[in-house]
């Protein structure tokens, strides 16, 4: 009885873990199904394969979004603005780990930690004027530092709980030996944040190449425009080429599902780390 109880639960795990697959899978079908279909074949049906395949539809995608140089745009912001996040948010959260005693910086812990609430559609209009003024508006400079400084305060909180775990005595030997304090982080203390900086680094580029809101506000002229800013012109007022758009959005997608293929193991290593961590 106790056999056949388990096997049921077992069952039961199984059909949901397939139905919830089915789920997020049905999306990425639909994307790569109707990026081969023809106008005509799509109204007819979004299910449904394709009779021929419409390679067209991706030279044609290709062209209209300038794929080289909005790849190039792209490439630049998500490595330059997950570099930047994770070098200053690790200083930030080594400094606050280790004078957590003083108020002060309790208090900006705090800070970070409100900052997390606040969405980047509260700042939008000051940041688009601020950027204006300061002549960065329609520059990849003025994306970078706008998705940097949005993005510290999430990956400094995640930081702070993990430095505090490492062992001040490994520091103290470091000093002793004669380190400085810029010399004891950099070769002590950087390197045994491996686990979790890896894993906030490959989260970072998969959110910094999909960043859509501050790319299509910051981001306007032709030159500088990244590829989820280039995807979005393919639905217009009038009339929308669906099989145009997700040709688009298929070419912009292989890239970035290429990266967490390979660089999924440090996500779960860095959970795993965490959990043991906690």
């Amino acid at each position: 009885m106790r056999l056949r109880a388990a096997n049921l639960k077992q069952w039961s795990v199984n059909l949901l873990v397939l139905a919830l697959a089915l789920i997020f899978l049905t999306p990425f079908y639909l994307s790569v199904v109707t990026s081969f279909k023809t106008p005509l074949e799509i109204a007819e049906s979004v299910l449904s394969l394709p009779e021929k395949l419409a390679f067209a539809n991706y030279s044609k995608a290709m062209d209209m979004m300038n794929m080289g140089r909005s790849f190039f745009n792209s490439l630049i912001v998500t490595v330059a603005s997950t570099t930047l996040i994770i070098l200053s948010s690790s200083m930030g959260a080594y400094v606050i780990a280790r004078n957590y005693a003083k108020r002060g910086y309790r208090m900006t812990e705090v800070l970070l930690l409100a900052a997390l609430m606040i969405p980047f559609q509260i700042i939008m209009i000051p940041v688009y004027k601020l950027l204006k003024t300061t002549l960065l508006l329609n520059s990849l400079t003025g994306a970078i530092l706008i998705l940097v400084g949005t993005s510290i305060p999430y990956c400094t909180f995640l930081l702070i709980g993990f430095i505090k775990s490492v062992p001040r005595e490994l520091e103290e030997s470091a000093i002793i030996d004669g380190c400085g304090p810029y010399r004891t982080f950099w070769q002590i203390v950087f390197p045994l944040l491996k686990p979790i900086t890896s894993c906030l680094a490959v989260l970072y580029v998969l959110w910094m190449w999909n960043d859509f809101n501050v790319a299509l506000i910051v981001l306007q002229k032709e030159a500088v425009k990244t590829l989820t800013v280039q995807q979005f012109y393919f639905f217009g007022e009038n009339s929308t080429e669906y099989g145009l758009a997700f040709a688009a959005a298929c070419l912009s997608m292989l890239p970035i599902v290429a990266v967490f293929l390979l660089a999924q193991k440090y996500i779960i290593e860095g959970l795993t780390a965490g959990a043991l961590k906690g």
